[in-house]
């Protein structure tokens, strides 16, 4: 993924992706036509880039159906332009798209005891253009952060190909844990490992990117159980601009310590 340049850091390009984020609505998939459209929406953009060698016209697997998996489907104006799949990884269930390429890095930290997450399957419409392009990357990636603070993340991890690890940096303050990693396997490209100490860098975040701020009710609709939340809607709206104004902002500021 690409930032929109220098433009990243200014008050007006947050404010855009603000009023971007009001006409964008989240669904978790965990399986029926949705999964079968997230599934084309991965084919359709993988292919557009050559990134693996595909065949049919869908592309699923067995993690989009682990127990610590969340796939996301990200609709702008109620259209399918982008999804992500987060894992939760623990030491106790190490599952994770980022652990069929750096599975001996990422152990180091479970070894440790953290907590991850760790996005992957990451896809954008390769037909939306203009500026909705350049704000899909953000709008896609704020499930992995509401996942952070949800589940008490020590480390978020994001696994990409060399070229974006600035994105990465910029905006999380990832740093690199493998700069390259030839001969992927399934994927026609070089790979990068990063990591963000998460807990960190959330208040820094929020200053700049107000759309990664939720509350905490969205939160738990996101990545509750049926046991928490035993009638989750089919939609989310985003409650950045509610977080802003209420609670949320202030309770991860003094969950932070800062």
């Amino acid at each position: 993924m690409r930032a929109n340049g220098g433009q990243t850091d200014s008050g007006s390009f947050s404010e855009k992706l603000m009023r971007l984020l009001d006409r964008v609505e989240y669904r978790r998939v965990e399986g029926g036509e949705d999964m079968e459209d997230i599934a084309r929406l991965r084919f359709k953009a993988y292919k557009a880039v050559n990134l693996m060698e595909l065949t049919g016209s869908t592309l699923i697997d067995t993690l989009d159906f682990d127990s610590h998996a969340y796939v996301f489907g990200i609709y702008l104006d109620e259209r399918l332009v982008s999804t992500v799949r987060v894992h939760h990884v623990t030491p106790d269930h190490r599952a994770s798209t980022s652990g069929l390429i750096f599975g001996e890095e990422i152990d180091v930290f479970l070894d440790a005891g953290m907590v991850l997450i760790d996005p992957g399957r990451l896809a954008v419409d390769p037909e939306v253009l203009g500026d909705d392009l350049k704000a899909l990357p953000y709008l896609t990636l704020r499930p992995v952060g509401m996942a952070c603070e949800y589940f008490a993340a020590d480390r978020c991890l994001t696994a990409c190909r060399p070229r974006h690890a600035a994105f990465y940096k910029r905006i999380f303050g990832s740093r690199t844990v493998v700069e390259r990693r030839e001969n992927l396997g399934v994927y026609n490209a070089d790979g990068s490992l990063l990591v963000a100490q998460v807990r960190g860098q959330r208040p820094s975040i929020l200053d700049r990117y107000p759309i990664f701020d939720s509350e905490p009710f969205e939160r738990r609709l996101t990545f509750g159980g049926r046991e928490e939340v035993p009638f989750a809607p089919l939609t989310i709206l985003p409650t950045a601009r509610f977080a802003q104004m209420g609670q949320g902002r202030s309770f991860l500021r003094r969950s932070t310590g800062v």
